[in-house]
């Protein structure tokens, strides 16, 4: 059979294809290899097929995939074999053979193996191969014409990422609406293993939306209460005076699994300390270099100018009852005497930042 590249073959899985037995992917484009592979098993796993992984490493023979061929399962009779051959293994193999070792001869042995398994594999066996290379090996190669499938995973062009944007879409069951494209186009460029997962992230919250068969470009753009908030987020949030923000974020990471012992001790109590420190030293007159310094940052720091905005906008005094609270607070959940940690946290946050 001839090759594909990898858009014509995703694109194929949308429809009622008839996949030969044996499929072989490769090529230089890793995401779109391991896209395809997945692809490829989501479809037959949905006919029945039970999924078998197996991986051939340097130091691997090709028994193991030879055992998963030779028959159905007992509890499945339709039986996908997934083989991942390394890159690993053919360097290894290459290194060996410049030694004139016995590698190189072993790898080619196994390729032809391979190649003899592609030929005689037969329905409800199916067999996916997959090249952590640029190219299939010879054998395998031709093998493929024959009586499979080359998928060729190459770098997409330019006027091909759209296409392969409605691709990744189909295959999560959604079309993609003209201006999601443009999103997706704008935002990710080249990047599709960070389009495709923008799109299956979209996907998951698909029911919530009035079009639930389509993403448009504002069902893209991940919303607030969707996620879990960034790693200083909460801080930030605190130092900039939004307090309703910051409460909102306190409450979402708790909820999505974060442990409000750690909110408190790695965003709440250190912005609290860095703020109280600018404060009293922009009451001595201190320049922001000479603040910065003393919190251990540069001058240049987003964290130390932050910091000195929030001292002067929450001011010394509210800042000293907050720490004030705040160590009071930290002993009593280490001692056990306060027992609804998110209760009292959010409590100093309501107090601090007066929402």
């Amino acid at each position: 059979m001839a090759a594909e590249s990898a858009l014509e073959f995703i694109r194929s899985l949308d429809g009622s294809r008839r996949l030969p037995a044996a499929v072989v992917i490769a090529g230089p484009h890793a995401f779109l290899r391991e896209f395809a592979l997945r692809a490829l098993a989501r479809v037959l796993v949905a006919q029945g097929y039970l999924y078998r992984p197996v991986q051939l490493g340097a130091a691997d023979g090709i028994g193991a995939v030879l055992d998963e061929l030779s028959g159905a399962d007992l509890f499945a009779p339709k039986k996908l074999v997934a083989c991942r051959v390394l890159k690993s293994r053919r360097e290894s193999a290459s290194d060996d053979d410049d030694e004139g070792g016995s590698k190189a001869g072993r790898s080619r042995g196994a390729d032809a193996a391979l190649a003899d398994a592609i030929e005689s594999v037969r329905p409800p066996i199916a067999l996916a191969l997959l090249f952590e290379r640029d190219s299939a090996p010879a054998p395998v190669k031709r093998a493929a014409e024959k009586s499979a499938l080359l998928v060729n995973c190459q770098r997409p062009f330019d006027n091909q990422l759209e296409q392969y944007y409605r691709a990744f879409a189909r295959a999560e069951g959604f079309d993609l609406a003209a201006d999601a494209t443009d999103e997706l186009v704008t935002h990710f460029g080249s990047d599709l293993a960070a389009a495709a997962n923008a799109i299956s992230k979209s996907a998951i919250t698909a029911e919530t939306r009035e079009t639930p068969e389509k993403l448009d470009a504002k069902s893209l753009r991940e919303p607030a209460g969707a996620r879990t908030p960034a790693l200083f987020e909460l801080s930030e949030s605190i130092s900039l005076g939004r307090g309703a923000a910051a409460l909102a974020q306190y409450d979402r990471a708790v909820a999505l699994g974060r442990d409000p012992l750690e909110l408190f001790g790695v965003e709440i109590i250190p912005v609290l300390r860095r703020m109280m420190t600018a404060a009293a030293m922009l009451s001595r007159r201190k320049s922001s270099g000479e603040i910065a310094a003393a919190l251990g940052m540069s001058p240049q720091s987003s964290l130390a100018m932050r910091a000195i905005d929030g001292a002067r906008r929450l001011g010394a005094a509210r800042l000293e009852r907050a720490l004030a609270r705040a160590t009071q607070l930290d002993q009593g959940l280490k001692n056990g005497t306060i027992r609804d940690r998110h209760q009292a946290i959010s409590a100093l946050l309501l107090e601090l930042l007066g929402v």
